[in-house]
């Protein structure tokens, strides 16, 4: 089997490549598991060469059409990932920039695997950026009214709409997760109006300062690195016939607070004797206000009804984090 996964350069991109050579196969056509004999990385840009034989690193711009339908190609057995997405303070930033990359890239990846030999199985990494505005409820379900409030947002509801449709004329078999934000993401800010959420616990365990943009009260779902990659790839072994009408899976998350997310904070600390860097208000209107309109609780209940996993205790993640990327000082 050949696997395909967009984003292949990113955090989550490279954590699922890891994942998938450590698992070695995955479900087939023929519904059996079938072994991994390569998977390609594509990206605008990677950071560090691949080790492993089995990867392959393809540069290029997921807009271009024939970039993707070449990294793709025409394999029976192909697994795809589509995880290639601008964040979202870029797509509130760059509307343009947005469709193209989101969403004509999205198309690339679909009319691309539609082109391939078979029925390959994708996986879209999604968002619980589709909910907002008026329709929004506590918690959202599967079945809460995508009313999208960011670009972000849009791009991803409608990839969501694409991938329902693409699988039921039979193009490809797809499968979206509705991810909520992931922590804790290792490494520096980025431009996601997410961005807090992992940095209101990496920054203290680095010893640094954290700037808060967000209220303290301010709740949202959020879930582990090592659960949606997890997830992704328990997603993609779902039986088709198990998704009905409606392809897009809300994976389950935590609600936390940045209070919250301090007090576990100071709890790992004094177990592991830990300096914590202090974390600070500093009040952003403009990512309060992205903010506002995501969800702050989410009902998983239909993921979890498909085998796919629930996120561990809070404090298991912040230290599953400093196993995987912390520095124990």
């Amino acid at each position: 089997m050949k696997v395909i996964i967009t984003g292949g350069g990113g955090f989550l991109g490279s954590q699922l490549c890891q994942k998938l050579l450590q698992r070695g196969a995955l479900t087939g056509p023929s519904n059996s598991p079938e072994s991994i004999r390569e998977i390609v990385l594509f990206d605008a840009a990677f950071h560090r060469n691949a080790s492993d034989p089995r990867v392959r690193q393809t540069t290029g711009d997921i807009s271009q059409r024939e970039a993707v339908f070449s990294a793709i190609g025409t394999d029976p057995a192909t697994a795809i990932f589509h995880l290639a997405s601008m964040v979202s303070g870029e797509c509130e930033e760059r509307f343009d920039d947005a469709l193209r990359v989101n969403l004509d890239g999205g198309r690339n990846v679909f009319e691309a695997a539609r082109a391939a030999a078979g029925c390959p199985r994708v996986v879209f990494a999604s968002s619980i950026a589709c909910f907002g505005g008026a329709a929004m409820q506590d918690p959202n379900t599967d079945l809460t009214k995508l009313t999208p409030q960011t670009t972000y947002g849009m791009t991803k509801a409608i990839c969501e709409l694409l991938i329902n449709d693409y699988s039921r004329k039979g193009y490809f078999d797809g499968r979206s997760a509705r991810l909520p934000t992931v922590i804790i993401r290792p490494g520096k800010p980025n431009a996601a109006a997410s961005s807090w959420a992992s940095g209101m616990f990496r920054e203290p365990l680095n010893g640094e300062t954290c700037r808060l943009p967000v209220r303290r009260d301010q709740c949202h779902p959020m879930t582990s690195h090592r659960t949606v990659i997890d997830s992704l790839i328990a997603l993609h072994e779902v039986r088709s016939e198990s998704f009905g009408d409606d392809r897009a899976v809300g994976l389950p998350a935590h609600r936390v607070t940045p209070r919250l997310a301090e007090s576990v904070l100071h709890e790992v600390a004094a177990e592991r004797g830990l300096k914590l860097g202090p974390i600070v208000d500093a009040f952003d209107t403009r990512i309060q206000g992205i903010v506002d309109n995501w969800p702050v609780a989410v009902d998983g209940a239909r993921a979890i009804a498909l085998d796919l996993p629930h996120p561990p205790p809070l404090k298991l993640i912040v230290e599953h984090y400093l196993e995987d990327f912390g520095k124990l000082r």
